[in-house]
């Protein structure tokens, strides 16, 4: 199961272009992206979807968002998008933790994995960027 239903990625393509196509993390993301194959899209969306798994496991596991183990995937998580997307900053991350639990469109697909998945990675996202 894919937790990042690419069914509408034309539609949400042009609406990240609309708020953020002015921005250096979208220059940035353009320019990774440009020549990447379907086949290089569908391995990146499949690291996200395990990474979106290890923190349903660690929350399924009893783990709270400001445990170590919790607070080792935001990092990894961050150094993931600056690798394969754009870099992450803080900011940015505090950002995506809010709209991952918020966004309804990114926490039904998030918490395919595990109800109240979302919320999870968006709590430890806060705890990890100090909010």
């Amino acid at each position: 199961m894919d937790t990042f239903d690419n069914s509408k990625y034309e539609k949400y393509k042009e609406e990240a272009k609309e708020r953020w196509g002015n921005t250096a993390a979208y220059a940035e993301y353009s320019e990774k992206v440009k020549n990447r194959s379907a086949d290089s899209f569908d391995s990146i969306n499949a690291g996200m979807d395990r990474l979106m798994g290890e923190f349903a496991l660690c929350m399924g596991q009893g783990s709270r968002p400001d445990s170590p183990e919790a607070q080792a995937l935001v990092g990894k998580l961050q150094k993931y998008i600056t690798e394969k997307y754009y870099t992450c900053t803080d900011e940015i991350l505090a950002g995506l933790g809010q709209m991952y639990a918020a966004d309804e469109r990114f926490k039904n697909n998030i918490d395919r994995r595990a109800a109240g998945t979302a919320g999870f990675i968006s709590d430890a996202i806060d705890i990890y960027c100090g909010k």
